[in-house]
């Protein structure tokens, strides 16, 4: 191996290139988790690690994500599997498609492959109108999970959330300080628990900060479709009620609002503020660059990982809700209300 890639690993992984070159050569004085950064390392740069250096799966571990044509879900998925990777564990990624396999099926396809855990996003934890009963079974049947996006009550595992109402507080909070006092929500149905709470953080910041009454601010929520076409929609019925900035639930449903402000013969922002959620990837390239409330993706799927492979280990995980902050980050979809 070239120098200049020891010291490409070397400063991935944040050790000496002596160091880099004693792991590789399989030397000792290397402490194992040292040795498990630099072979990390290789693995993120893409290097193949020396056969002698390859070592066999500690196990599989399951991934059930919604369609992929979101871009928040593969961005989660893609951290998940590079932790798991780091600790060994072969991730199977299994996504659910409009008329392809069930939840319920794709779990027993991974408990029939011998899965040592289960990593569910945004799944039918999320729905209150699901039977959550299969997640006791699941359990019953020894196979350790963790839930990301969604809580409930009803399940005892670890969950790992981002905090939705203080993600809509702080995008209301901002286009208030922009002028605008109609402000929108595009948002999906009311039975999935992180839609529940961005619409309880959305009504209280528009009765706190903007004096409206609680039935002004249901007025001013619409539910629909977690798409493009879904936020098209929104927007315009939104629109129709003179909202001057609207709030989106997601990235694609703000591209899809955007989309109908400009169809209207209107600008963003000079005439009407647009908000997303997710802060997917490339989503700061879009025209105008979106203003949107980032997850915190690295930080939530690390701690979903960590764990599960502490429950695999045979270690107890608090149960109960690990919710994590999101983040505003301002571009240019937003801007002062039009006088």
């Amino acid at each position: 191996m070239t120098t200049a890639r020891l010291s490409d690993i070397a400063a991935q992984a944040g050790v000496s290139e002596a160091t880099v070159s004693r792991v590789l050569n399989g030397k000792a004085n290397v402490s194992a988790a040292t040795r498990q950064t630099v072979l990390a390392a290789l693995d993120v740069l893409g290097y193949e690690r020396p056969t002698r250096l390859r070592q066999r799966s500690a196990g599989l571990i399951g991934l059930i994500t919604p369609e992929l044509s979101n871009p928040i879900f593969p961005a989660l998925a893609q951290v998940i599997e590079q932790v798991l990777s780091r600790h060994g564990f072969t991730p199977v990624l299994c996504t659910q498609t409009p008329g392809g396999s069930t939840e319920d099926e794709l779990v027993e396809m991974l408990v029939d492959r011998g899965v040592a855990g289960i990593v569910f996003v945004s799944g039918l934890h999320a729905d209150s109108t699901a039977d959550h009963d299969r997640y006791a079974r699941l359990a019953g049947r020894g196979v350790p999970f963790v839930l990301i996006n969604g809580y409930s009550e009803k399940i005892d595992a670890p969950f790992i959330s981002p905090d939705d109402r203080s993600a809509m507080w702080m995008a209301v909070q901002h286009l208030a300080e922009l002028g605008h006092e109609r402000i929108g929500l595009a948002v999906g149905q009311r039975r999935y628990v992180p839609v529940l709470r961005k619409i309880e953080g959305f009504t209280a910041a528009l009765r706190e900060v903007l004096g409206h009454t609680p039935e002004e601010a249901e007025e001013l929520v619409h539910h629909t479709l977690f798409s493009v076409e879904g936020g098209h929609a929104a927007a315009g019925a939104l629109l129709d009620k003179g909202c001057t900035a609207i709030v989106c639930g997601s990235d694609m449903m703000a591209l899809g609002a955007i989309r109908a402000v400009r169809q209207r013969g209107l600008a963003v922002p000079q005439d009407v503020s647009v908000v997303g959620f997710d802060d997917s990837p490339l989503i700061a390239f879009t025209e105008p660059p979106l203003t949107t409330v980032r997850q915190p993706v690295e930080a939530m799927a690390t701690a979903a990982v960590d764990a599960l492979l502490e429950e695999v280990g045979g270690n107890a995980v608090q149960r109960g809700e690990f919710m994590f902050q999101p983040e505003l980050v301002m571009r240019g979809s937003t801007g002062a209300r039009a006088r």
